[in-house]
């Protein structure tokens, strides 16, 4: 007798679904203790009945299994965090890279807009906004322009003063080098010492006609 295939629903019978219940569970458990023997795996196997009975199967120790298997789930939700939080921070460096590349592209459309390049595709109030940031644009550099020119007044103004300064300085120096009676401190020394050398220097000057010795006789009752 060919027996047919079983559908994969709630068995309604209470009997028939305990029986099936308890064939199936021992198979399990064969098919369990097989699979540890012949490929020596570590296999545990955990079931509760309908009624809340706990049947269980361990090759080794269920409760080492259990940490064992803890541990692990433990690694790849950790794992499994970081590759996702480092999928997250390259999928943000991305999209920030995207957004910086269009903004220039924005940029580089508005720039040549201002410049007159493709203004085929604007239209009328397109071209009314660019007119309107073109005279703004032109305001604010001519009033940065006269700031400047203001700036560098002022500037040669200070520089005027120093300078004007400087030179009423100097004339003031030179009026006291031309001033009468002034003299400088060398020229002090030179005066002070020109009668000792006048004193050792004096030279006999007077005209003496006659013969030597009365010259000589001369000076000596002259002195």
């Amino acid at each position: 007798m060919v027996r047919g295939k079983t559908q994969m629903r709630r068995i309604e019978n209470a009997t028939s679904r305990q029986v099936t219940f308890s064939k199936r569970r021992n198979g399990l458990f064969k098919k369990a203790f097989e699979l540890s023997v012949l490929c020596d795996a570590e296999v545990a196997l955990i079931i509760f009945s309908p009624r809340g009975k706990l049947y269980e199967f361990s090759s080794s120790s269920m409760q080492e299994t259990i940490e064992r298997y803890q541990r692990h789930t433990k690694d790849v939700h950790t794992n499994s965090y970081k590759t996702s939080e480092h999928n997250m921070q390259h999928l943000k460096h991305e999209a920030a890279n995207m957004a910086k590349k269009i903004e220039l592209l924005e940029i580089s459309k508005r720039l040549k807009k201002l410049l007159g390049e493709g203004l085929g595709s604007c239209s009328l109030e397109e071209l009314q906004q660019i007119e309107q940031q073109l005279e703004r644009s032109v305001s604010s550099i001519r009033a940065r322009k006269n700031q400047v020119f203001k700036e560098q007044i002022e500037q040669l103004k200070e520089k005027e003063k120093a300078l004007t300064a400087e030179n009423a300085i100097l004339c003031e120096k030179q009026k006291k080098c031309r001033v009468p009676g002034y003299q400088s401190p060398n020229r002090e020394n030179e005066t002070l010492t020109c009668p000792e050398r006048n004193q050792n220097s004096d030279v006999e000057t007077e005209l003496f006609i006659g013969l030597p010795e009365g010259r000589a006789k001369r000076l000596l009752l002259g002195n």
